[in-house]
This record gives structure tokens, C-alpha cells and sequence, in this order.
């Protein structure tokens, strides 16, 4: 896997787990990304550390649940188990971060 199809892959994943909130706050959350914190869907991947800021400034507490439910959505595209994201300690950047290392280890990207 390429860092470019990585990109891709997150953005999927990014896409169905905003998704599973339903369409208009998907579109509601997308928006304020890109128009309150100048963070484009297309740009999160490359922007991660943003993006979580702007995820914590919107939701507080509730970011967490958000990133739960794109971390599944990634291993689920990625035909990867991922039992232990249920823990309370989930940290999204790096868990985003193993994937990378997991997927690009065999020297791909």
C-alpha cells in the first residue's frame, strides 16, 4: 500500500464513520471543519493533529466515540482486527500512526 492509497483508504473510512452519525451531520461536520478551522476533507490525512484538535474543540469528550468510529471503519477497509481500540485509552494519532507503520513496513510506500 502507497501513502497515497493509505490517504484514500482514511478518507473512506473517515467518510462512513461520520456517516454513521448520519448524512446532514456528516455534511454539518465536514463543513465547520473546512470553513471554522480551514481543514478540507481532502486534507485530514496529511493533517491529522488538526484535524483531532478541531474534532476536540467541536465535541470535547465526545471525540473520542468519533474517532472509535473511524479507527473501526480504517481496520474494517483494511481487513485488520481491532479488538483492543475498545479500550478508554484510545489515542487516534497514534493508533493512525501504528497503521502506517504496519501497512508501510514492507516497504510499499
Amino acid at each position: 500500500m502507497t501513502s497515497k492509497d493509505f490517504h484514500k483508504t482514511f478518507l473512506e473510512a473517515l467518510e462512513e464513520g461520520l456517516s454513521s452519525l448520519g448524512e446532514s451531520p456528516k455534511q454539518a461536520i465536514l463543513f465547520h471543519l473546512e470553513n471554522s478551522f480551514k481543514i478540507k476533507r481532502e486534507e485530514i490525512p496529511r493533517n491529522l493533529t488538526e484535524f483531532k484538535k478541531a474534532l476536540e474543540k467541536i465535541f470535547g469528550p465526545g471525540t473520542q466515540y468519533l474517532e472509535k468510529l473511524i479507527l473501526k471503519k480504517l481496520y474494517d477497509k483494511l481487513n485488520l482486527e481491532w479488538g483492543n481500540l475498545e479500550t478508554e485509552n484510545l489515542d487516534f494519532l497514534n493508533s493512525v500512526e501504528n497503521l502506517k507503520k504496519l501497512l508501510f513496513s514492507s516497504g510499499d510506500a
